[in-house]
């Protein structure tokens, strides 16, 4: 293991240089406090450069790791039965390598990256030199769990457009992954996971955000303002870094990005803040094919007969021979299999899936395109050009007073009338079943999407049919759809494809809009005031608990359980006691049928259902003694502290976390799994609140304050692998320094300067 001052020193050394006209990659990196990288360059490859670098250093094995993956060597190197995560769920390492297989098609990612502006190429091949140079130099540097493995390896161009593809993908095709993987003619051998059904998006993703955009009516210095707390993963690619990236008097952005990715994706620059949460939008489609009944493999497009495409793929698997299969795919897309629902591959029917983000490499335009916006309209112009921005809603605010939001992403471009005239032939509707999913008839050419002139990309739908809502009050997400993006001015309904209208709305929306409303009320709203609403822990859920307490009075045997939820402060603060016991309970309440005694009310979309219903008693006595037992059967007391509970482990250091499940109605949403210990019973954050951000603008521009929950970096050996978590559970804000003059004040060890 390397001692952390070797660590430390790595940060401070400095490289040689070449002759200045050489050097077309050289970058200074500067850290500050909890280790956040000022990279400055005098271009995009040299800030791509230093990027790389900067990954490397503080998440080198989450790089390597995601290498593996997107070229399909899990099962080469741990196995083809072990398991990984492919987009949110788990997936069996042979399942995930013959996905990857499917959706690499390197052609056309390299033609679609061809087409993307000169800096984003740039950039991108900066990361990609940069991280190398860094394994080069420093293999040691890497955590404990990459280092020297034969899988640590350098990335080459195509792994940069495998893995943004894969982050393209997560919210389409890689929820159909294990369907997409097992996908076999009739006439092929079957397997035990061709038996799949459709993928429960909401319960295996789980993606959560709270977004919120303020304009010059509500703040207090009549400028805009952004919180921003994306929920995200706490382990994997989908990990958030902190970065800066500057070219003096050219480019000037700060904030979060995915460790994978060069740039700022989350963030602010001097003229405009911005943040993302997951869109209900839907970003791929399922084709129902008319088979020929001579030949499995070919379908038929008005009438005619329209071979699949085949690929015969062989995957190297460790301590086991080779496994090889075949691959079929059809001018939508891959076919999908899921037997268990009646949407198997027949003799007479298949499935093939279109995706909207499959070789979307836009995005590195779009994001760049934001970073240099001056004010919310350039920022909406930026996405509605690219549609580059994958599959989560845009909050922005800017100095001028503008607050907006943007439901604007790659979407398939169908409307209401073409889903209703372009059924499935077979009737069925995996979107009726809930599932979020259109299936469209695919026997007629008619019925693929429609082509707008306007957009980068065939058949998607352009952004003057998507959701924009631009005002001078506030907007918010909290993941439900742009219905309430205002709950004051509710948007006119749009395509079905945008998602839900109408509809019951989840507890953190209704939270975050009953806060809103109350913070507005109440005053102009300012950071301090942002901050203490991002970080309450209010439980929303909990003001049903009187009318529970009351029904929890009548059973003598619940005495314990009555008193530990009436002591209980409401919050999902580390030190609230009874916690655990309300969400153990009110995970098993909320699926009560008539609970509510008020059901759901278009007309009061942030109020209702409401009112505990009598009929529910009942079963609501029934959950209060299978919570108060589960928890007893767990060695946990009643009125336990949360973060006694609820806690990550940083080198043997027990940090206790604060926040807690977003399904009862807490803003600061944490999700948590139980550690692999009987007793005591602990849970491990898995999922939740990551990089958080309030900025606002003043005379001299943003005043940014921020928290990374899990911390900047990965490797156990790295100063700033808890440093983060520490003040996140003590809700300490860090002030991003953003100036020349406040980065040099604030900088930290000595900086680096690297170049080839």
């Amino acid at each position: 293991m390397k001692p952390r001052h070797l660590l430390l020193a790595t940060l401070a050394a400095s490289c040689a240089t070449t002759p200045a006209l050489a050097q077309r990659y050289k970058a200074t990196i500067v850290r500050t406090e909890q280790g956040v990288p000022h990279i400055t360059a005098r271009n995009m490859a040299g800030l791509g450069y230093g990027s790389g670098y900067a990954a490397a250093q503080d998440n080198g094995c989450v790089i390597a790791d995601t290498l593996v993956s997107v070229r399909g060597e899990r099962s080469k190197y741990f196995g083809a039965t072990a398991t990984t995560v492919v987009g949110f769920s788990d997936a069996p390492n042979l399942e995930s390598d013959l996905y990857r297989a499917a959706i690499a098609d390197l052609p056309a990612l390299r033609a679609a990256q061809a087409k993307t502006s000169a800096d984003n190429r740039a950039i991108m091949e900066g990361f990609r030199l940069g991280y190398n140079r860094y394994l080069r130099d420093h293999p040691e540097g890497f955590g404990p769990e990459c280092r020297g493995k034969p899988w640590l390896k350098p990335i080459s161009s195509d792994d940069m457009l495998l893995m943004v593809n894969s982050a393209m993908t997560l919210i389409s095709s890689a929820t159909m992954a294990r369907q997409i993987a097992t996908a076999a003619p009739p006439n092929a051998p079957k397997t035990a996971s061709n038996d799949l059904s459709f993928p429960d998006t909401a319960q295996n993703i789980g993606l959560g955000s709270n977004g919120w955009a303020f304009g010059a009516d509500v703040t207090a210095n009549k400028r805009g303002m952004v919180v921003g707390n994306p929920h995200f993963p706490w382990a994997g690619q989908n990990r958030f870094r902190r970065l800066h990236l500057t070219i003096p008097g050219k480019f000037d952005v700060m904030g979060g990005g995915l460790v994978f990715m060069p740039t700022v994706g989350i963030g602010f620059n001097k003229s405009i803040a911005w943040t993302h949460t997951v869109t209900t939008a839907s970003h791929f489609t399922l084709h129902e094919l008319k088979l020929d009944s001579a030949d499995p493999t070919s379908y038929l497009i008005d009438g005619k007969p329209e071979k699949m495409t085949s690929r015969t793929v062989t995957i190297e698997v460790k301590d086991g021979p080779p496994v090889t299969r075949t691959l079929y795919a059809t001018r939508y897309g891959p076919v999908a299999a899921m037997p268990s629902v009646g949407f198997g591959w027949s003799a007479t029917t298949a499935y093939a899936l279109r995706d909207a983000n499959q070789g979307n490499l836009r995005s590195g335009d779009a994001w760049l395109a934001v970073a240099r916006a001056r004010n919310v309209g350039q920022v909406r112009d930026a996405i509605g050009k690219t549609l580059g921005i994958p599959w989560v809603n845009t909050i922005a605010a800017d100095a001028e007073g503008n607050a907006m939001y943007a439901d604007v992403t790659a979407v398939p471009n169908i409307s209401a009338a073409k889903a209703a005239e372009c059924p499935a032939p077979s009737g069925k509707s995996p979107l009726a079943r809930g599932q979020g999913v259109a299936l469209l008839d695919g026997t007629r050419a008619a019925c693929d999407w429609e082509v707008d002139a306007t957009t980068p990309a065939p058949g998607l739908l352009p952004l003057s049919a998507q959701a924009v809502v631009i005002r001078r009050d506030y907007v918010q997400n909290s993941n439900d759809s742009y219905w309430l993006a205002n709950p004051n001015a509710p948007h006119a309904e749009l395509s079905p494809m945008l998602g839900p209208w109408g509809v019951r709305q989840n507890l953190r929306t209704r939270s975050g809009i009953a806060e809103l409303e109350a913070a507005r009320a109440a005053g102009s709203i300012g950071p301090d005031k942002a901050k203490a609403l991002a970080m309450a822990n209010g439980v929303y859920a909990a003001q049903y608990l009187p009318d529970i307490l009351k029904i929890c009075s009548t059973r003598a045997t619940l005495a314990e359980t009555c008193t530990a939820l009436a002591g209980w402060d409401r919050t999902a603060n580390a030190d609230s006691k009874g916690a655990w016991l309300f969400f153990s309970f009110w995970q098993l309440a909320a699926r009560i049928p008539n609970l509510f005694a008020v059901p759901f009310d278009k007309a009061h979309p942030a109020t209702t259902p409401n009112t505990i219903n009598p009929a529910a008693e009942a079963a609501i006595l029934t959950a209060l003694e299978t919570a108060t037992q589960q928890l007893r059967d767990r060695g946990v007391a009643l009125d336990a502290p949360w973060g006694s509970i609820q806690f990550v482990e940083r080198n043997g250091e027990r940090i206790p976390v604060h926040g807690g499940p977003g399904s009862a109605g807490v803003l600061n949403a944490m999700g948590s799994v139980p550690s692999d210990k009987d007793k005591p019973f602990t849970l491990t954050p898995y999922h939740g609140t990551s990089y958080v951000q309030v900025v606002s603008f003043g005379e001299k521009g943003p005043e940014a304050e921020s928290m990374l929950a899990y911390s900047q970096s990965t490797n156990s050996d790295s100063p700033y692998y808890a440093d983060g978590t520490r003040a996140y559970a003590q809700k300490q804000w860090i002030r991003l320094p953003f100036t020349p003059a406040e980065v040099a004040a604030a900088k930290q060890g000595e900086a680096v300067t690297i170049s080839e």
